[in-house]
C-alpha cells in the first residue's frame, strides 16, 4: 500500500486456483498456470524514485527515433545477404553466418557509440548552442533592422509590381491565350 501513488486506487482481485471449473481442455490447473504467460507492468505504473519520474529523458529512452529519421538503417540479414534457390551454402553455414552478422552488428555498434557518443554529442551540442546564439543575437536584430531601414523600398517595390509588372503581363497571357498548337503525323 505504501507503494501506491496519489490518485490510483488499489483493487484486490481473487484466482482460485483450486477449482478446475474453467479447465477445458482437460489439463491439470496447475499447467495452465505453469503455461499462461506472464503478465508485465505497463512502464507508466512502474514505480521509480522521485528524481527520474520529473527527469526530461525518460521519455527519449523508449522511442529512439520518434521521426524516424533514421529508417535506411533498419537492416537485417535478409537485406544484405541473400541466397538464391539454385545456389545454397550449408544450413550450419547459413545459421552460424546469421548468428555472427547480428551478433557482430549489434556489439560494434555499441562499442563505437560508447567511444563517439558522448565527444560527438557534446560537440554537437556546442555548436547548435552557438549557432542559436548567434541567431538570436545577431542574425535576427540585424535582420530588423534591414527590415525596418527598408519598408519604403517594399512599399515601392509592391507599388511597381502592382502598376507595371501585373497589368503587363495579364495583358501578354490574354494576348498568347488565344493561341492553339496542333500536332499532326505526316
Amino acid at each position: 500500500m505504501e507503494n501506491l501513488r496519489k490518485g490510483e486506487e488499489s483493487e484486490e482481485v481473487e484466482i482460485d486456483l483450486d477449482s478446475s471449473e474453467d479447465c477445458d481442455s482437460g489439463e491439470d490447473p496447475e499447467v495452465l498456470w505453469k503455461k499462461a504467460p506472464p503478465a508485465f507492468q505497463e512502464e507508466d505504473s512502474i514505480h521509480t524514485s522521485a528524481l527520474v519520474e520529473i527527469s526530461d529523458t525518460k521519455p527519449l529512452i523508449n522511442s529512439r527515433d520518434p521521426r524516424g529519421i533514421n529508417d535506411a538503417l533498419k537492416v537485417n540479414f535478409e537485406d544484405v545477404i541473400a541466397e538464391p534457390a539454385a545456389v545454397r551454402s550449408g544450413d550450419r553455414v547459413w545459421l552460424w553466418s546469421h548468428a555472427l552478422f547480428e551478433v557482430s552488428r549489434v556489439w560494434i555498434y555499441r562499442a563505437a557509440s560508447v567511444l563517439l557518443a558522448v565527444p560527438l554529442s557534446i560537440i554537437t551540442g556546442l555548436m547548435f548552442a552557438l549557432l542559436s546564439c548567434l541567431h538570436i543575437w545577431m542574425v535576427g536584430p540585424c535582420l530588423q533592422c534591414v527590415l525596418v531601414g527598408t519598408r519604403w523600398l517594399q512599399s515601392l517595390w509592391s507599388i511597381v509590381m502592382d502598376v507595371i509588372v501585373q497589368p503587363l503581363f495579364t495583358s501578354a497571357s490574354r494576348c498568347c491565350g488565344g493561341f492553339s498548337v496542333h500536332l499532326a503525323k505526316e
